[in-house]
């Protein structure tokens, strides 16, 4: 007779249970079912019954009282231990700090979270208007600098399938949205560096490039960014390229020995 931990129910219940959970980004705005539903694709009777027994257990809460949920301290209290344990967190956030106030951007380091990166390190420079952002933001993978810069990273193979999926669930924008990537591999390639502007949030800048890093050899993306009014692509080249590759050799070095698994 098989156990019960080891039922395949128990297993896509606490997947499912988990998507949910992933589906609250880092803007930290409350949710509702129906947006919950949007997000993850599930079902409306399979995420009204996971809310119920993520609220029981303390994962989500009732945002003021209301119809809408928002992370509970079982949720927090997880993301906090995983930040106080990740050697890459830990010491990749002041370098990026030291830099962010040297360039008045935010300067992050991201890993792919299905067809979003994810900020695993960040420094911000108060002296900007930039996204909220922080660690633990996500951004879309398809039309953001960071996100083609992890793409043009990956084994064709793979690059393939990620761009197959992005095109997919971009609509009537399909085809914008793969000649923008295109482009961005040209310039990657050419370069070393991709820039992006006004895609994500209207005069929102990046620039990113991607690397490996650790023993393991990850695959991430660094990038700087910021909003300002009428971004010059050819100024913020000029401007950020060359510290961002010198970023980069600086992260190689320091996480040369670091299990930077994510």
């Amino acid at each position: 007779m098989k156990n019960a931990d080891e039922s395949p129910d128990i297993t896509l219940t606490v997947e499912r249970g988990l998507e949910v959970l992933r589906a609250f980004h880092a803007d930290r705005a409350p949710l509702s079912n129906a947006e919950l539903v949007r997000r993850t694709g599930l079902p409306k009777a399979t995420v009204s019954r996971l809310t119920t027994t993520l609220i029981r257990i303390g994962f989500l809460r009732r945002a003021g009282g209301g119809r809408q949920f928002e992370l509970g301290a079982g949720a927090l209290g997880i993301g906090h231990a995983y930040l106080e344990v990740n050697p890459v967190t830990r010491l990749v956030n002041p370098f990026l700090q030291e830099l962010a106030d040297k360039l008045n951007v935010c300067v992050a380091l991201a890993v792919a979270h299905h067809l979003d990166m994810l900020y695993i390190a960040c420094g911000i420079s108060t002296k900007i208007a930039t996204l909220r952002t922080g660690v633990g933001s996500s951004i879309p993978m398809g039309s953001t600098a960071a996100g083609r810069a992890y793409l043009s990273g990956l084994p064709p193979m793979e690059r393939r399938a990620r761009m197959g999926a992005i095109i997919e669930g971009s609509g009537e924008n399909a085809k914008l949205v793969q000649r923008s990537m295109e482009v961005a591999f040209d310039d990657l390639a050419e370069s070393g560096v991709c820039v992006c502007v006004g895609e994500y949030q209207r005069n929102a800048f990046g620039i990113a490039l991607p690397l490996r890093l650790g023993r393991s050899g990850t695959l991430m993306a660094l990038s700087c960014g910021a909003v300002e009014l009428q971004p010059d692509v050819a100024k913020i080249r000029r401007r950020f390229m060359p510290a961002l590759k010198a970023a980069a050799q600086t992260l190689t070095e320091l996480l040369d020995d670091v299990d930077c698994t994510p």
